[in-house]
């Protein structure tokens, strides 16, 4: 393989791509080859998550009436924002390449600071969840054999812990590719196996709710009294609320998937096509694995209905689809942790343009692949940023609790509040109008349901710390 370092270009640098003088866009960046096609990928990878497998539970607690209502409030909402974003993405005709990058060019001030605080901890806490979540399902390969051969009664505990490692090493290996431009057949292969753990999921509920059995079920939910206490039935319609806004959070990286669509036809034109299509085959899987996985538990359905053991036989199925949720969110983990990578690494070489750890570029020649070009700076950063994230996902695995509070901390200044403002600064709707009311009304309403859920999320988090022992994840 033939060696080269060369100091390249900022525009063409902090991106990873090919040198300056190739299909340079009228920006000077590298041209974009985004299609309708990837960004609907990129959309389905980051929605349909691991907030899917919590859907069944989410619903127990709501119940038969407000659980669907509730699903179907987020997807409009969110769909509606998305549309909203999307028309922001140009200001006075120069694209913003980040969410704070368009924060910055509509609304600016302190709510640049907001919009980081908020856009990183989404990225950084997803990262984490998709560690937890990851590896438990590849241990639950494990366990699942174990009850074949033992029998459902055993226990067959397995730690997480080992598969957060495995997990980091792919991850490690993966937070290689540059940007998203570049991760385009990863989120294609996330996508595809998004659907195959939800239709095996809806096969699996499917066949339960034939065989019959004593599965209770109600327009409420959990009844008080029976499965819980009073109490207990506040907090979990609370946690419910959080995970089913995680489920849909995906407007922290809508910016930077709008950025790699080609200047031809306009990008927002697109995006509000590829966001369409994301959230309503999203919604679509949700409403069936959220309705049936709860007419198939019932009251009592498990907070992972693949891990927690809702389904036992046929055990190599449900090998398959724990297989198909690993290599999801190993894609997942790629789409959220981008803008993060991009973000410290363009700022480092504005800050320490002289420094050659930082800028300088090494062009590798790979046989049959053509010349990969890699950054020192890039391997140790992403390298050490994806072992913390283990780290953490090893010292706190909470999953359910751990989802809902991602959710509802970010459902509302990147889904709704952002959205909404920007909107309404770059089409000068005038204070007081009908439009600035009901959009005021929406962003207030959905602040109140975000606090709601962060409060509940919060209280689950809390009881489970107070009996759980570090590096130690009993099932």
């Amino acid at each position: 393989m033939a060696l080269e370092v060369q100091n390249r270009s900022f525009s063409s640098v902090e991106q990873g791509l090919d040198p300056p003088h190739k299909n340079l866009d009228d920006d000077g960046r590298p041209k974009r080859t985004g299609t309708l096609l990837t960004a609907s990928a990129h959309i389905i990878t980051a929605v349909i998550g691991s907030g899917v497998l919590s859907l069944a539970w989410a619903i127990a607690q709501l119940g038969w009436i407000a659980g669907p209502v509730v699903l179907m409030a987020f997807s409009v909402i969110t769909w509606f924002t998305s549309t909203l974003l999307a028309d922001c993405y140009r200001s006075n005709g120069s694209r913003n390449y980040t969410y704070m990058d368009v924060v910055r060019a509509n609304l600016g001030g302190a709510r640049i600071l907001l919009c980081g605080v908020a856009q990183y901890g989404n990225v950084i806490g997803s990262t984490i969840g998709y560690t937890i979540t990851a590896s438990i399902s590849m241990a639950a390969v494990e366990r699942s054999n174990c009850f074949h051969r033992k029998g459902h009664h055993e226990k067959c505990y397995t730690s997480d812990t080992p598969y957060m490692a495995i997990f980091a090493g792919i991850q490690i290996f993966l937070s290689q590719i540059p940007n998203f431009h570049k991760l385009w057949w990863l989120s294609i292969i996330a996508a595809i196996m998004s659907f195959a753990y939800s239709t095996i999921g809806l096969g699996l509920s499917i066949a339960k709710i034939a065989d019959g059995g004593d599965v209770r079920t109600s327009l409420t939910g959990v009844t008080v009294g029976v499965d819980v206490t009073e109490t207990e039935k506040l907090w979990r319609t609370l946690q419910a609320l959080g995970d089913i806004a995680f489920a849909y959070v995906f407007s922290t990286v809508l910016v930077e998937i709008q950025d790699t669509l080609k200047s031809t036809p306009p990008a927002n034109t697109v995006m509000k096509k590829a966001s369409c299509i994301g959230v309503s085959i999203t919604t679509l899987f949700y409403m069936l694995c959220g309705v049936l996985g709860y007419a198939a538990f019932g009251n009592d359905a498990p907070g992972n209905f693949f891990t927690g053991f809702g389904f036992y036989e046929p055990f190599w199925l449900i090998d398959f689809g724990n297989i198909c949720i690993a290599i999801h969110l190993i894609g997942a983990y790629q789409v959220y942790g981008q803008p993060i990578f991009q973000f410290v690494e363009s700022s480092s070489r504005i800050r320490w343009p002289q420094s050659r750890f930082i800028t300088n570029e090494y062009a590798v020649s790979i046989p049959l692949c053509g010349d990969y070009h890699f950054s020192l700076f890039r391997i140790v950063w992403r390298t050490c940023y994806v072992l913390v994230t283990a780290v953490v996902a090893m010292i706190f695995p909470f999953f359910n609790d751990f989802l809902g509070f991602i959710g509802a901390i970010s459902f509302w200044p990147l889904t709704v509040y952002f959205p909404i403002e920007m909107y309404i600064t770059q089409s000068k709707i005038r204070k007081g109008s009908a439009t600035w009311f009901w959009l005021k009304v929406l962003s207030m309403a959905c602040l109140v349901v975000s606090i709601a859920a962060a409060c509940g999320s919060i209280q689950g988090l809390v009881h489970d710390l107070g009996t759980y022992k570090p590096f130690k994840t009993p099932h």
